[in-house]
């Protein structure tokens, strides 16, 4: 009874062992690869798969999703012999399980040894300031050598950034110095193109100012010409009134004109700012005669001006007073 048994235990242990070794589950987001007798015979995807026990077995579990590789930093000698510390970060994702497993040993270290090579490539044959300012270009170029030589491996290479471009520290302080050099120059170009509307502008301004002012003393001088014409006519129609009055007879004409530059005369003499004392001339009786000039020409004028009496008959004149 006791051999039964025992024999029945260890035949339960022995199905259970092969059970064990034939059931295989693969998770997801990896392939696993079967060997038989060390040779490769198949792939498993992700689920519940049955192998042969002691003849199958799982040769390599290859991660499918994709990874991110670091590149150790390191020295690059640019184009014009400068000092650059780099790193990058490069994403791949293993398309085919069985070239990623048999086709390169230790598949990340060879991308990684790969990367680092094609970087001292591409940044080496750049200038300084061509690496700095155009690391798109140099993960476009890296993806592109990177990707096409890890095609054979089964390996697809999705992206490749540059994390950190480092020049040395006098580089960095020189190039400090161009940048400031640089603002400074814009700085002083910007006030020039200032300075330069401004007079511009001034210019024009005073331009503008001169040509209003140009034609508001050309509008005057018409004024005043026209002004001095109508004195003019005034005074050659006064004067030919006066010479007609003159060629009648008529003395009080001649009296009117004295009579108005006598009193002009005493005007300004007796407005003088420095005249302290006005001496009346003791001729008062040339005075009177002057006023009654004018006063026998204003009454002429009036006569003149009055209408007539029925009959034709001029009203008599005051000869004086």
């Amino acid at each position: 009874m006791d051999i039964v048994f025992a024999t029945f235990v260890i035949a339960l242990a022995v199905a259970f062992i092969l059970l064990f070794s034939a059931l295989k589950f693969v998770p997801q987001g990896y392939n696993w690869t079967v060997e038989r007798f060390g040779r490769y015979t198949k792939t498993l995807a992700p689920g519940p798969h049955v192998i042969v026990p002691f003849i199958d077995r799982v040769g390599r579990r290859m991660n499918m999703m994709e990874t991110v590789l670091d590149v150790p930093q390191q020295e690059v000698i640019t184009k014009d012999n400068a000092m650059v510390s780099c790193d990058a970060i490069v994403f791949i994702q293993v398309i085919d399980a069985v070239q990623a497993a048999y086709e390169v040993n230790n598949l990340l270290n060879a991308i990684s040894n790969l990367s680092m090579t094609n970087i001292r490539t591409v940044v080496g044959s750049m200038d300084l300031d061509e690496v700095l300012s155009n690391r798109d270009e140099i993960n476009a170029r890296l993806l592109g050598t990177i990707d096409a030589a890890t095609h054979p491996w089964g390996v697809k290479v999705t992206r490749i950034e540059i994390k950190d471009l480092t020049p040395p520290a006098d580089i960095t302080e020189a190039m400090a110095r161009q940048m400031k050099a640089e603002r400074l120059k814009r700085a002083e170009i910007l006030t020039a193109e200032g300075e330069k509307q401004s007079a511009i502008l001034k210019a024009e301004g005073q331009k503008q100012s001169q040509i209003l002012e140009a034609e508001g003393r050309r509008e005057a001088a018409f004024r005043d010409a026209e002004a001095r014409e109508r004195e003019a006519e005034a005074e050659a129609k006064a004067t030919t009134m006066v010479s007609e009055a003159i060629a009648r007879g008529d003395v009080n004409a001649i009296n009117y004109f004295l009579g108005q530059a006598y009193v002009a005369a005493f005007e300004k003499l007796a407005t003088s700012p420095q005249q302290r004392t006005v001496i009346i001339p003791a001729e008062f009786s040339s005075i009177l005669g002057t006023i009654e000039g004018i006063r026998g020409l204003t009454d002429a004028a009036k006569t003149a001006s009055a209408p007539r009496p029925p009959g034709g008959a001029v009203p008599p004149t005051r000869s004086g007073s």
